[in-house]
């Protein structure tokens, strides 16, 4: 069954829709560019955890959605290579029509298909998968299941980092963390939730990551020089929850 795609304009704000009030995407129209959720700005603190400058060299996005994520990595990155799986045609097109997603093959792998059976029968590596894959009831389907987060980590590189879009609110919250925790042998970690309901989880394979929150501040400001994203605010969210054990993120 086809998704339906409705798109709405609100005080300069392109929202996506699937027939539903719930957005699955948006762009402020004036910048393009930048990434308008709070969720998606917090996803990119993956960008902050590893020092390597060609981080990520390759990108897996599973949910393609409004292209935020995608056209933010493909203007600030130009080394990663992006592969973006989506079950969608319709939000292919919507994407590139309403929502400016560039056209460039040589970067910008798009792949029409399920997002669980492309990481559990695809042999690639990659150094970031970034999963934000809802349908238009908001359920996340197979791609919140264990064998789909183990899947993920045997896909990841050395420096490999992965981040989940949650939501919170969901009644079964905790055992989606409880999953992303048994596969990374608790190796995660999940962000407090913002006010949209939304929680990022975090989880690395390979090295570990170990940084305090003065180098995180560092690579922030780094960050907001180079890209003009600003996560100087989810930083300081994140220390006053006390996740961190002595100001340092461990994974």
């Amino acid at each position: 069954m086809t998704i339906p795609i409705d798109i709405s304009e609100e005080a300069g704000v392109r929202y996506l829709h699937f027939g539903s009030t719930w957005v699955q995407g948006a762009m402020r129209i004036a910048r393009p560019w930048n990434l308008e959720l709070e969720y998606t700005r917090e996803m990119m603190v993956s960008m902050l955890l590893r020092e390597d400058s060609r981080f990520p060299r390759k990108a897996l996005l599973i949910g393609l959605g409004a292209g935020s994520l995608t056209k933010f990595l493909y203007r600030h990155y130009p080394l990663a290579h992006l592969t973006v799986v989506e079950i969608e045609p319709a939000v292919v097109a919507a994407a590139r029509q309403f929502f400016k997603l560039p056209e460039d093959p040589k970067r910008i792998n798009i792949v029409i298909g399920d997002g669980t059976e492309y990481v559990l029968n695809n042999g690639k590596k990659f150094d970031l998968i970034l999963v934000d894959g809802f349908d238009e009831n908001a359920r996340s389907g197979a791609l919140d299941t264990l064998p789909f987060y183990q899947a993920c980590l045997s896909r990841l590189s050395t420096e490999g980092i992965m981040v989940v879009n949650l939501l919170s609110r969901s009644r079964g919250f905790a055992r989606s963390v409880g999953r992303l925790m048994q596969a990374f042998t608790d190796r995660a970690m999940v962000f407090p939730s913002s006010e949209s309901g939304n929680a990022i989880a975090f989880a690395a394979a390979g090295h570990p990551v170990e940084i305090s929150f003065d180098s995180l501040k560092e690579n922030a400001l780094a960050m907001k020089e180079l890209t003009g994203l600003n996560l100087l605010p989810t930083l300081t969210r994140l220390a006053q929850a006390k996740t961190c054990l002595n100001n340092t993120l461990i994974m």
